[in-house]
Formats: C-alpha cells, sequence, structure tokens
C-alpha cells in the first residue's frame, strides 16, 4: 500500500510534465502564427485611425491623439514582424495563407518607412491622410514685419464670413469638452492613485512586515538620538506634571510607589507609541516607492491624456492677461526663492525627515538652503530672459515693473 503512493505520485508528476512540455512545444511552434496575427491586428488599427484621421482634420487636439495610438500601434507592427522572421526561420513554418497577411502589413510599413526616414524622431500620418496641422515650430522664433495681432484680426474676419464657421466653432467647443475632461481626470489620477497606492499598500502590506521583522529581530526601539531625546522629554514632562498637581492639592496625596508605578505604565505607551513610530518611518520607504511607481503607471499608460493635460495647460497659460502671467512669476518666485523661503524650506526638510524617520541634520539643512534657492533663482532668470522675453515681451516687462 505504501509503496503504490509514490509511484501513483511519480506518474502524476510524469503526466504534468508531459503535459508542460507538450503545450511548451506547442506554443513555440505556433510562435510565427501568433506574431503575424497580432502584427495584423495592429495594422487593422492603422487603417482604422487614417479613416479617422479624415474625419478630424480640423482638430489639432483629436489628430495629435491619433498619432500617438499610430505610434504605439506601429510599433507593435514592427516588433511582432520581427519575432515572426526570426521564429519563421529558426522553425521554417511559413504557412501560405500567411501570404495576404504579410503583404497587407508590408504596405502598412513601407508607407510609414518613408516618412519616417526623413523625420525619424515623429511618426506622421500618411501624407493622403494628413491633417492640417500648424507647424508646431515655435512661433516665438520667427519674425514679420507686421505685428502678429494684424494677422489674427484679419484671420477674424475671414472666419466669421466662413460658412462653415458655425459647425467649425461646434467642433471646436465639443474638442474642447473632450481634452478638458481628459486633461482633469489625469490630474485627479495623478494625486488620487499614488497616495491610494502608498496609504493602502503601507497600511495592509508593508506595515504588517515590518512590523513581524523587527519584533522577530528585537530591534532598537529609536531609529536615532533625536527621537530618543523626544521621548524623555514627554516622560519628564508627565512626572513633573503628578508632582505639580500634588503640589497644589488639585490631586489626592500620592505615594511615591503610586507615581513610580504611573511614571512606569507612562514609560511602557510612550515606548510602544515609539516603537510604532519607528515602524511607521521604515513602512514610508517602501510605501513611497509604491506611490511613484503608481504615479509612472499612470503617465505610461495615460499617453492620450498627458496629450490632452499639455494641450489644456497651453491654454490656460496662453489665455492669462500680461499682469496676470506677471502677478503668477512674482509670486512662485517669492515663494521658492524669496526673502521668506529658507524658512519654508526648512520646514520642507524636516517634514521630510520626519516621514522618512531620519534625523534632521542641520548642516545639510542649512547648506540646502543656502545653495538650491539660489541654482533655482537662477533657472528662473535665465527662462524669463531666453523663453519669456521672446514669447511675451509685454509679460517681461509688466514683471519688472512690479518687482521694482
Amino acid at each position: 500500500m505504501t509503496s503504490t503512493l509514490p509511484s501513483k505520485r511519480a506518474y502524476i508528476l510524469v503526466e504534468k510534465l508531459k503535459q508542460y512540455v507538450r503545450f511548451s512545444s506547442q506554443r513555440i511552434f505556433t510562435t510565427p502564427e501568433r506574431a503575424l496575427e497580432n502584427a495584423y491586428r495592429s495594422a487593422l488599427k492603422i487603417k482604422e485611425i487614417e479613416q479617422e484621421t479624415e474625419l478630424v482634420n480640423d482638430s489639432k487636439f483629436l489628430s495629435s491623439v491619433l498619432r500617438a495610438d499610430l505610434d504605439k500601434n506601429l510599433t507593435i507592427v514592427r516588433m511582432r514582424l520581427a519575432e515572426f522572421q526570426v521564429s519563421s526561420f529558426m522553425l521554417g513554418n511559413l504557412n501560405r495563407k500567411n501570404v495576404s497577411k504579410l503583404k497587407f502589413i508590408e504596405e502598412i510599413i513601407t508607407k510609414y518607412t518613408d516618412i519616417t526616414e526623413s523625420s525619424p524622431s515623429l511618426l506622421a500620418l500618411p501624407e493622403s491622410n494628413l491633417p492640417t496641422i500648424a507647424n508646431t515650430e515655435n512661433f516665438t522664433d520667427k519674425t514679420g514685419a507686421f505685428p502678429r495681432s494684424i494677422g489674427r484680426t484679419i484671420n477674424k474676419i475671414k472666419t466669421d464670413f466662413n460658412p462653415q464657421a458655425e459647425s467649425q466653432y461646434v467642433n471646436n467647443f465639443r474638442n474642447s469638452r473632450i481634452k478638458t475632461r481628459m486633461a482633469v481626470q489625469l490630474l485627479m489620477s495623478l494625486v488620487i492613485v499614488p497616495v491610494l497606492a502608498q496609504n493602502l499598500s503601507k497600511q495592509f502590506l508593508i506595515f504588517p512586515i515590518v512590523e513581524r521583522v523587527r519584533d522577530a529581530n528585537q530591534s532598537q526601539m529609536f531609529l536615532h538620538e533625536e527621537m530618543k531625546e523626544e521621548a524623555f522629554h514627554e516622560l519628564n514632562s508627565f512626572e513633573e506634571g503628578l508632582k505639580f498637581e500634588k503640589l497644589i492639592h488639585n490631586a489626592p496625596q500620592l505615594s511615591t510607589e503610586v507615581i513610580e508605578s504611573k511614571v512606569q505604565h507612562k514609560a511602557q505607551e510612550i515606548a510602544k507609541d515609539y516603537r510604532q513610530k519607528s515602524s511607521s518611518a521604515i513602512s514610508n520607504v517602501f510605501a513611497d516607492f509604491v506611490g511613484i511607481f503608481a504615479f509612472a503607471m499612470v503617465m505610461l499608460f495615460s499617453k492620450k491624456r498627458v496629450i490632452a493635460l499639455k494641450s489644456f495647460m497651453n491654454d490656460i497659460v496662453y489665455g492669462l492677461s500680461d499682469s496676470a502671467k506677471a502677478f503668477i512669476l512674482i509670486l512662485l518666485t517669492d515663494i521658492f526663492v524669496g526673502f521668506h523661503s529658507p524658512h519654508g524650506w526648512e520646514v520642507i526638510l524636516e517634514g521630510i525627515s520626519n516621514h522618512l524617520g531620519i534625523a534632521a541634520n542641520h548642516s545639510v539643512v542649512f547648506l540646502f538652503i543656502a545653495t538650491f534657492p539660489v541654482v533655482l533663482d537662477s533657472i528662473f532668470k535665465y527662462w524669463i530672459f531666453r523663453y519669456m522675453s521672446r514669447m511675451s515681451p509685454s509679460t517681461v516687462a509688466t514683471f519688472k515693473n512690479m518687482n521694482e
């Protein structure tokens, strides 16, 4: 009876191993067909994007979104086609039924290879389906003989007399609403998702593991000397409070044994609290990495919304008046590099050190305050001189007058 049990287990193990080998070999031999099918599906999506592009020629935002989609699918096509070529060469498994799919995929790739050779940094749509988008070169790099406001006024008059102006206005309004919704959704996701990931991972995963490891290894209660001094100060304050109440007779007379018992009980509470604070500080380090990873994942899988957010922020910035722009510049410079900014930086650095359970080194803090705002101020001034003076000279003039 006992000899048959190991033999059955060995038989089951051999059968599972055979199934795994059979499944792996089948998957390996079907790699060319699977890779070609994925490439074909992405090529069909590119074809659909080309058809959608013809309907949104008037929308710069939607065209940029479609370009991002096309870029992603074209990358998939090239990767899967390379996988198909390598696997079919190694296995020699080329089916005649795949010729039509290969022909269709090669037509798509050839169409975009001609474009990307001349501009490798940007995958554009084919010329037949390319929407009429204005040149993306910075408009501040070019200067004309007449002010741009005259050209904008003439274009506005032309638009008003255009018989399709009303439909274009409605279309632009819809695109603007879609763009605003996507931008707000991305902003909310960038705030909510990392915060939730950080807190949930800390409470339900990281903190219990840290507590268990620290209890098993009997780690130190305090992470640094400042935390120990805070605990001693809290215990001394409690003991002095008991003595003070005893002296003013607002409390019943307590014997020395009762006072020591209360102080001992308070010391145990303080030890428990600071042990949890130490574990929480260690957990914050790992939980912050989880939050950063969640932030990166949101940015990685929200490329369309990132494009919408950039366009939304550009609309807001360029829609402000020169006085509003100058006011925002002064506000930001005064907050980060102004006269009172060192106190703010000191509070921020102390908060970060407490969050991570690190002792605040005053020499490092003062060195940071002495150097970083200066570097930041230089970056601000260079940006204002290099870009703002060309983008909006009136804003720079207003900024100088308000600053003086």
